[in-house]
């Protein structure tokens, strides 16, 4: 850090890093260790190898999240109630602000949808699409940390959903109130309507969350006579 270092940029060898910090070998070397396994840097062999800054991608910072939260419990409302307070200012924030290839980009995305799940494999296809939606305007907010935390949380509830078959029972109301609301929303985001896209999307997660914990306590009660 003290050195302004970027990404691809090769670091100092193992003597001179010895030299400039006053560090034992074993220092040095445990310290590179260490930060080649947080996957700040990266090490190649040959004529132009040695080691490089590296950008910590954003899988391995959802590995580390998702091991973190592994013993923690986390239900659906935890992961509801995050993205209640998130995306709703998300939407407002973007009103007016996308251009016409992205608003396009959004609408296809609903596209794939739009018509009734034939089986449960297409209603689970169905559920992954749609937060993937979210993951999209995320995708198109410039602050990276909201980026981050929204892309993550969709993903989390995107493997909830697959490995508790949330999908299960199917919900036809659910399915054409939650493609009306983001359309509607595409339509507040196209208009400029900040106030309204807020609405959209909070209600929008609202009855997502009411009916995610629905699925969820059905499929415990299915569970539970066998």
């Amino acid at each position: 850090m003290q050195e302004d270092l970027e990404p691809g940029d090769r670091l100092p060898g193992e003597a001179e890093i010895m030299e400039t910090w006053e560090a034992s070998k074993s220092t040095v070397r445990e310290a590179m260790r260490i930060l080649e396994a947080q996957g700040l840097i990266k090490t190649k062999s040959g004529p132009k190898g040695g080691t490089f800054v590296r950008e910590v991608p954003e899988s391995k910072v959802n590995v580390i999240l998702s091991n973190y939260l592994f013993f923690k419990d986390v239900s659906i409302r935890d992961l509801y109630q995050l993205r209640i307070a998130l995306e709703p200012q998300i939407a407002e924030d973007l009103a007016g602000k996308l251009n016409s290839q992205q608003l396009n980009e959004l609408a296809l995305q609903v596209d794939k949808y739009t018509q009734p799940p034939s089986d449960v494999l297409e209603e689970r296809q169905h559920h992954i699409e749609a937060l993937e939606f979210h993951r999209m305007l995320a995708e198109f907010s410039g602050n990276e940390l909201l980026k981050m935390v929204v892309r993550f949380t969709a993903q989390m509830l995107s493997d909830l959903t697959v490995y508790r078959k949330l999908y299960e029972p199917r919900n036809y109301k659910l399915w054409r109130t939650g493609i009306e609301s983001q359309m509607a929303l595409i339509d507040a985001l196209r208009e400029g309507d900040g106030a309204k896209a807020r609405q959209i999307m909070t209600e929008h997660m609202q009855a997502a969350m009411a009916f995610m914990e629905s699925q969820e306590a059905e499929m415990s009660r299915r569970f539970m006579k066998g």
